[in-house]
């Protein structure tokens, strides 16, 4: 009679098919990494064939791993339901992370009411690329991502789209509607020689706002002032540093109150879609896909009712 496969050598098997990487799976079994691949070698000896392609980011599953996965993913959760015991994996903390401005601004609003409801978040922020990175390595269960991850190993949905606005002090606004301050010029021109806030000197955001919106490359500025936090622009854009671009959603209470102004109207702005971005594959923790829903449809109804 064949001996039956071993129970941890499965679980930890689902846990890198779910998450694709070594790593990942290592950081939800709690686990080392040499013991998720010694227990992942010793399956495949067992089975005496290899399970996953190993890649540069992770490991992307055979044909034949997707069939065991799929028989005995069902199995191995109802077990686990039986055996965790109350304090997990139900309660276990959902980790999400996503750029400080959105989550200060906006989400952390959105998730109120699974807080007051008892789940429990571990939040992180940063930028994009690295939160990515993290969330590969399993450091995080969903990021909230500036652009579309370009890794097969990532699920993204289309999350917000956020539209980008040119503002300054009315001080300033004022200034560039004068004939003579303008010399003739028309605006685009004219903002050169403008005190000009960015979030870093590469201008992704104004760059991109110049060849939508008035369909030609951006001059570079004269005089350029770096802020790495899109908080940190607003406010000294409101104090009459200068002129920037920025989201909407960012600086709507500021435009509302008339300490900034809007700098150009165009027929249609600049939009930058956002994206809600996890591994493939199920997580044992239930909150995650909870707090994953709750997110794309509150997002939604926010944008709704604030960017119409």
């Amino acid at each position: 009679m064949t001996d039956p496969l071993d129970l941890n050598q499965l679980r930890t098997f689902l846990a890198v098919h779910r998450s694709g990487s070594f790593t990942a799976a290592a950081h939800l079994l709690g686990l080392s990494q040499s013991t998720v691949t010694t227990q992942i070698r010793a399956l495949e000896t067992r089975l005496g064939r290899e399970l996953f392609e190993r890649r540069a980011r992770g490991v992307a599953p055979l044909p034949y791993a997707d069939g065991l996965a799929a028989q005995i993913a069902s199995p191995l959760d109802r077990l686990s339901g039986l055996t965790d015991d109350a304090d997990t994996p139900a309660t276990e903390p959902v980790h999400l992370a996503g750029p400080a401005e959105f989550l200060g601004a906006v989400g952390m609003g959105l998730l109120a009411p699974l807080i007051a409801d008892g789940i429990q978040l571990r939040v992180s922020t940063g930028l994009t690329d690295d939160l990515l990175d993290e969330l590969r390595s399993g450091r995080h269960d969903l990021v909230i991502s500036t652009r579309r991850p370009n890794s097969r190993g990532l699920i993204s949905e289309p999350f917000a789209d956020e539209e980008f606005v040119l503002v300054a002090a009315p001080v300033w606004a004022e200034r560039l509607k004068d004939p003579e301050y303008l010399n003739g010029k028309g605006l685009p021109a004219a903002l050169v020689d403008v005190p000009l806030l960015a979030y870093d000197a590469d201008l992704p955001i104004i760059r991109r706002y110049w060849r939508y919106v008035f369909n030609e490359q951006l001059t570079a500025p004269t005089r350029l002032t770096t802020v790495p936090d899109l908080r940190g622009i607003r406010t000294a854009a409101v104090a009459g540093a200068g002129w920037t671009a920025l989201p909407k959603y960012l600086c709507r209470a500021e435009l509302d109150a008339n300490t900034l102004t809007l700098l150009h109207e165009p027929d249609e702005a600049p939009l930058n879609t956002a994206y809600l971005v996890r591994r493939p594959g199920g997580s044992a923790n239930p909150n995650v896909a909870l707090v994953r829903h709750h997110l794309l449809a509150a997002a939604k109804a926010w944008w709704a009712d604030h960017e119409c």
